[in-house]
């Protein structure tokens, strides 16, 4: 979520920082802050709480000057938004200056243990401990900054992109990567490092990607890679080709296929912060403002939404009741007022909105609220109506999605769901310490496995050329992926114009099998889960009658492969959280059928991003 720029060379850094942090500001921040090396060789620092109109007025009435530096928006993980809080750190001397996108998730342990050599903490942030440490390295015969934060990097657990200076070793910078993106621009005498392309190619199109395990040591004539250990890496500089509005769109052709790619970076960091590896305690209590006492209180959720938001609220519903033991109920908005519903004190009412502004999903917040109950809205936009008007909110951190078919919401609104669930069942005393441990375990490693999933999608451009001309789908599901089986058929529908039907495999008995013949698509999510057998016999049920099987699942299978027409495999998880993968393919599969068809991916007909009327 944070935004990096750091940069040396002979422009004015300020002026280059500022303006390469303000083309990262879609990734959401509450703080910011610059540090340059003055011709003094002393470090000058500015930072503001807020935006960085707030911290262009600190410079503006304290301005500073130099020839390197670099800067930093910050979303709060550890510690709340302040000045203080905002980045860059320093160490106790002063010299030396860090800035950090990431979580470090052994930091009271290494603050601990600094303590007890006589550092002093300022801030509430697991990112100054990495400016300690890197001192401490000094004070123990470091020969210089790149010495000194290499042998920092192996004590650091958790995912980090780090950028740190010395006055020690004036004129460079040293960044390293273990998880977030960087990226190292490499101009005319002159050299940039930055979180995302964007916020540095005003400047150069030469560009140099990091990659887990490296360490860069940037000069103005140019960078030098190592790994951990200090051996030299070769690196390959690629020039990028991207035009003011490619460069928005991160080189993809459409803003739906640059999201469903930048899933991993948006489910981290709803993730980062929330929920502690070592105690599975979920620390959301500031954003929801809602109490352990309010929530053991509650007697029944009720879950409302609409659209995609709706299937993430279904998945929600699955969620909450089988990992905090709490009876929810799930509602369309369009529908809630106008059932009168049995809301009270006693209920809380959970509402999901990409945007804040969806007018029904405003309107029945307002119901439920002036029935006394408890309200907590899930949302991607700081300062929306709904997460004003709500007791509580939860916010996504997805990011700008300007694709209309929503796919980096979705699966940041089921992670944020997921953790409120996990709040609930912590609050209610429902899950051994182990089984939650577990679960927040495998629940961090989604990112990881999203990305190595997506590194590849030719299977499903080979299915797309396949399936595009067919005029109707059914997907089908069970359990907690009958709601993806809803949002893959929505998907399709909306982007490609296909007639698609989602359902609940069981009920294609029930109306459904009427229509499959030789000409059907039925796209099956049979994950290795407690319902493998019932799906196993649903698939059975569609080849009898000369169906087409799409089959999705979670790892090899040979019954399956005999069974199925063409078999997708995702990597596996827990099965409660099977939806953030298994989602995956019907996104890839649904773009790459409606780009074929030449459709409006980004801009569907008849289709708006929020629905701001009833």
């Amino acid at each position: 979520m944070c935004g990096i720029v750091g940069y040396i060379g002979p422009q004015d850094p300020v002026e280059v920082i500022v303006e390469g942090l303000r083309r990262l500001e879609y990734r959401g921040y509450d703080s910011a802050g610059v540090a340059v090396v003055g011709d003094n060789g002393e470090i000058a620092i500015r930072r503001a709480e807020g935006k960085l109109r707030d911290l262009e007025k600190v410079i503006a009435t304290n301005p500073l000057s130099g020839s390197y530096g670099l800067g930093h928006t910050r979303w709060a993980t550890h510690g709340r938004p302040s000045e203080e809080n905002a980045h860059p750190h320093r160490d106790c001397s002063g010299r030396l200056v860090v800035i950090h996108n990431g979580i470090i998730e052994n930091y009271l342990e290494l603050k601990r243990e600094l303590e007890s050599k006589g550092h002093e903490f300022v801030t509430e942030t697991d990112t100054e401990i990495v400016a300690h440490a890197i001192e401490d390295s000094y004070n123990n015969g470091a020969a210089n900054l790149p010495d000194a934060f290499r042998s920092v990097l192996p004590e650091l657990h958790g995912i980090y992109s780090l950028v740190a200076l010395h006055t020690d070793d004036p004129n460079l910078l040293v960044a390293a990567r273990q998880g977030p993106p960087l990226v190292v621009g490499i101009g005319d005498n002159e050299t940039f490092v930055a979180s995302d392309i964007p916020a540095i190619l005003m400047h150069t199109k030469d560009m140099v990607f990091m990659e887990d395990g490296e360490v860069v040591v940037i000069r103005s004539e140019g960078p030098e890679f190592t790994d951990l250990e200090g051996r030299a890496i070769e690196k390959k500089t690629e020039r990028i080709p991207w035009d003011p509005i490619m460069a928005e769109k991160g080189g993809y052709k459409h803003f739906m296929l640059k999201e469903i790619h930048e899933q991993p970076r948006a489910v981290r960091d709803t993730l980062l912060g929330r929920v502690s590896l070592e105690s599975a305690r979920v620390l959301m209590d500031d954003e929801m403002k809602l109490t352990d006492e309010q929530l053991a209180g509650v007697e029944r959720a009720c879950i409302v939404a609409c659209g995609t938001s709706w299937h993430a609220g279904l998945v929600g519903k699955f969620l909450i009741e089988q990992l905090a033991g709490l009876p929810t109920e799930i509602d369309y908005a369009s529908e809630f007022r106008y059932r009168k519903p049995l809301v009270d004190e006693k209920t809380l009412a959970i509402y999901i909105s990409q945007s804040g502004e969806t007018a029904d999903t405003l309107a029945a917040l307002r119901e439920a609220k002036a029935k006394g109950a408890q309200t907590l809205c899930i949302c991607n936009v700081q300062g929306s109506m709904m997460t004003r008007e709500a007791h509580g909110t939860i916010y996504t951190h997805a990011g700008p999605e300007i694709g209309v078919a929503s796919t980096k919401a979705f699966t940041s609104q089921l992670v944020a769901i997921t953790l409120l669930a996990l709040k609930l069942s912590q609050a209610r005393g429902r899950m051994p310490e182990h089984d939650l441990l577990e679960f927040v375990k495998a629940l961090y490693h989604i990112p990881a496995q999203m990305e190595h999933y997506l590194h590849d999608d030719k299977r499903l451009i080979e299915l797309a050329k396949t399936f595009q001309q067919h005029r109707d789908f059914l997907f089908l599901g069970r359990g907690v992926n009958y709601p993806i089986a809803l949002e893959g058929a929505l998907k399709l529908k909306e982007i490609s114009y296909i007639h698609a039907e989602g359902y609940p495999a069981g009920e294609m008995k029930h109306g459904p099998i009427a229509l499959i013949d030789e000409e059907m698509p039925v796209v099956a999510l049979i994950p290795h889960d407690s319902v493998y057998e019932k799906m196993l016999s649903n698939i059975e049920e569609v080849k009898a009658r000369s169906g087409i099987v799409i089959a999705v699942t979670d790892a090899e299978d040979r019954d399956l492969e005999a069974k199925a027409d063409a078999v997708i495999v995702v990597p596996s998880t827990h099965e409660l959280l099977s939806p953030l993968l298994m989602v995956l393919p019907l996104q890839l599969l649904s773009y790459h059928v409606a780009n074929l068809r030449g459709c409006d991916v980004d801009q569907p007909r008849n289709l708006a991003k929020s629905v701001t009327v009833e």
